[in-house]
């Protein structure tokens, strides 16, 4: 693979379709890096070997494979409570166990970050949830640094001076973070852009999404992901604290429409966007 630019513009996209076709799309974007989102149900060890050659064939570069579990839910704040990422108990151990494996896919991808949503952190560092899914993101740590691999904790679900003291106390060289300035406005858990500073040391890679605040008297309710630019982050603004901090890593476009034609069409405005701000 490729050695990328600093600041080089990607996409986040989900595996479980045909590896040569999914990648060939996403450099139609005029793209040649990514993230690749794994299903829950996406048999993985023996997909490997077609993702690898697709990969190489296509000189595309996957900077990022993350980890999603079955059963999950992005309805709204409460549901998310209830069934996303490592929080939930019922489905702690089966979830542990997958990302496991989707750090061995990545390993044999030769790609050297995963990543997940773990969930809503609890703020009491006395709180059962909080003590066992520490416990469970360290030992996801250290089989991630088996292969010499980053696991970086997606931003949004609780406020970022909660993440970094939950981040600072997991205590792993490398466990790292996955800013998404959206989701601080879509979960109402703070400005992104003053999140950055907080969490800035930390970062390893972005995603650049844009999204509105939750609607006002709607308790529990998140807010709209909206195209790169026509949102609530700012991303002039974004884009210049990156360069402030002397962020090097990518900048990797994510747009989560339910149809595949806006969802194309938004990501090439995206790329267009980012160039110009870029520079």
């Amino acid at each position: 693979m490729q050695i990328l630019k600093d600041m080089e513009i990607g996409v986040m996209f989900w595996g479980g379709k045909d590896a040569v076709e999914t990648v060939r799309e996403q450099k139609s974007f005029g793209v040649r890096c990514g993230q690749i989102g794994i299903p829950g149900d996406m048999q993985l060890m023996s997909a490997a070997s077609g993702w690898k050659s697709a990969l190489e064939a296509e000189n595309f570069t996957l900077v990022t494979v993350f980890a999603a579990y079955n059963g999950e839910s992005y309805a709204d704040i409460p549901t998310v409570q209830k069934t996303v990422g490592f929080i939930p108990p019922a489905t702690r151990a089966e979830r542990e166990k997958r990302t496991y494996e989707v750090s061995d896919f990545a390993a044999a991808l030769g790609v050297s970050g995963i990543a997940t949503h773990i969930g809503f952190v609890p703020e009491d560092n006395r709180d059962r949830d909080y003590i066992a899914v520490r416990e469970l993101v360290r030992r996801v740590c250290d089989h991630a640094a088996k292969h010499k691999q980053t696991f970086a904790l997606e931003t949004g679900q609780e406020l970022a001076d909660t993440l970094l003291d939950f981040f600072l106390d997991v205590n792993r060289d490398n466990l790292r973070i996955n800013f998404d300035p959206a989701n601080m406005i879509l979960y109402g858990t703070g400005d992104p852009i003053d999140a950055l500073g907080t969490l800035a040391q930390h970062v390893v890679t972005v995603h650049c999404k844009d999204g509105d605040w939750p609607p006002k008297g709607q308790p529990g309710a998140l807010g709209t992901e909206k195209p790169l630019g026509q949102g609530s982050v700012g991303m002039e603004r974004f884009i210049k604290k990156l360069k402030d901090l002397h962020y090097k890593g990518p900048l990797t476009i994510e747009r989560e429409a339910q149809d595949p034609e806006e969802r194309k069409r938004d990501i090439r405005m995206a790329v267009s966007l980012l160039q110009k701000l870029v520079g």
